[in-house]
């Protein structure tokens, strides 16, 4: 199960009280139904709190799983992974469908500054970022199965997002220009199925919760824990175009890859090689502890033994490649990043600009934070990622670590 300092195994169904290291935490007295296991060390209440209902639920598989980047989200924490039976929850895979990361290795050793400057700015023309979509329509992913295509959202959101193909998104979305302690330059990437996969996970969340109140669910309202039979009808479209748009967001970073590639090359020459995708936010059928279960994963990303994934850290921090352990009390499953120590108010609230830019500054990195806006998006709003590695030494091996050389923000 890992050492001590590495994972935590919380089981209250018999108490209300419990300690993680000297944090205390008073539970809301409902018994769980399985223990609640976290590769963390400090946690904070409203996350600990949302994993807590996720262990309560009636069709939970065995144990529920708190990753080191685990922080507060919608529903249940970003950085956990909750398995059930027989029953798929939308909150629990989030509105960001397919989110995750890409990353290629080039054949550079060095780019100059002034070059690197001037890549970048090609890329910001040819990537658009935040809400911008491309005026012309890309070629959309094909559709593999849908049980009805008609009454879908991807159907009805075609067109639109045809024109989002290629664009990098909002947020904590990103674009970099690193270096590998194996000497060569990479590029990495993170976004997701853009206002598609938002479209999907509200809409049936939305059904989720109508039939939920129409049951009686014993699952409170306030958790925003909705679920859908997943072998029924209904269960089957969410499943179905859930699987699409993480296909999309596939595609989506390829599209992205494929006109930064053109920037890079537009002025060195490069060769590129070791392409590698992972979602972070989907859910699965997998066999865990002798069950068919359906794996949700929110904030956290698959790593069975052998399994290359990205970990990346904060626009200021290291991000790493690394190979999955295969450990079975992670539901085979690692962070997703560094996870977010503050809130995006709190940061724009708390943190200094001139010392968030002089922090990237003094490294050299090309980075996004400029304003006060920005803030948001600030090293200093994110966990410690050496600590986060650490927490996950069963988890992953690290392969090869990047530092950051240049970065885009959505």
């Amino acid at each position: 199960m890992g050492t001590g300092k590495q994972i935590l195994m919380i089981d209250i169904k018999f108490s209300k009280k419990f300690n993680v290291n000297t944090h205390a935490f008073n539970g809301e007295g409902g018994k769980l139904n399985v223990p609640m296991m976290l590769w963390l060390s400090e946690v904070e209440w409203d996350a600990l709190q949302q994993l807590e209902h996720a262990a309560s639920l009636p069709f939970v598989h065995h144990h529920v799983a708190g990753m080191p980047d685990m922080h507060y989200g919608f529903g249940v924490p970003i950085g956990s992974v909750i398995p059930t039976k027989g029953y798929i929850i939308p909150n629990a895979v989030g509105v960001d469908i397919g989110c995750g990361m890409c990353c290629v290795k080039t054949d550079l050793t060095h780019i100059d500054k002034p070059v690197l400057k001037s890549i970048m700015g090609d890329i910001r023309k040819a990537v658009p970022v935040g809400y911008k979509h491309n005026k012309k329509s890309e070629g959309m992913p094909p559709i593999i199965s849908m049980p009805d295509l008609s009454k879908s959202v991807v159907a009805k959101e075609w067109d639109s997002a045809s024109k989002q193909l290629g664009t990098l998104g909002g947020g904590n979305h990103f674009i970099e220009i690193q270096k590998g302690d194996d000497g060569f330059i990479y590029v990495m990437i993170h976004s997701g199925s853009r206002n598609l996969g938002k479209k999907i996970a509200d809409h049936y969340n939305n059904i989720a919760k109508e039939m939920n109140e129409k049951w009686k669910s014993i699952v409170p309202k306030n958790w925003d824990l909705a679920f859908l039979p997943f072998h029924d009808d209904i269960g089957q479209m969410y499943y179905h175009e859930m699987v699409y748009a993480c296909d999309f967001a596939y595609w989506n970073r390829k599209v992205m890859m494929k006109r930064i590639k053109t920037c890079i090359t537009n002025h060195v020459d490069a060769k590129f090689s070791n392409f590698i995708n992972i979602h972070h936010n989907f859910a699965d059928m997998e066999n865990h502890f002798g069950e068919n279960v359906l794996v949700h994963r929110k904030g956290a990303t698959r790593a069975k033994e052998g399994e290359l994934g990205l970990i990346p850290g904060s626009q200021g921090t290291a991000s790493y490649i690394v190979k999955g352990k295969g450990n079975a009390n992670s539901f085979h499953s690692c962070s997703h990043g560094a996870g977010r120590l503050m809130s995006r108010r709190k940061a724009k609230e708390t943190l200094d600009l001139k010392m968030e830019k002089k922090i990237l500054d003094d490294q050299g990195i090309i980075h996004s934070v400029r304003n006060l806006s920005d803030l948001d998006e600030a090293s200093s709003a994110y966990k410690d990622i050496g600590t986060v590695m650490d927490h996950q030494e069963d988890l992953v091996e690290i392969v090869t670590e990047l530092k950051p050389l240049a970065v885009i923000k959505g």
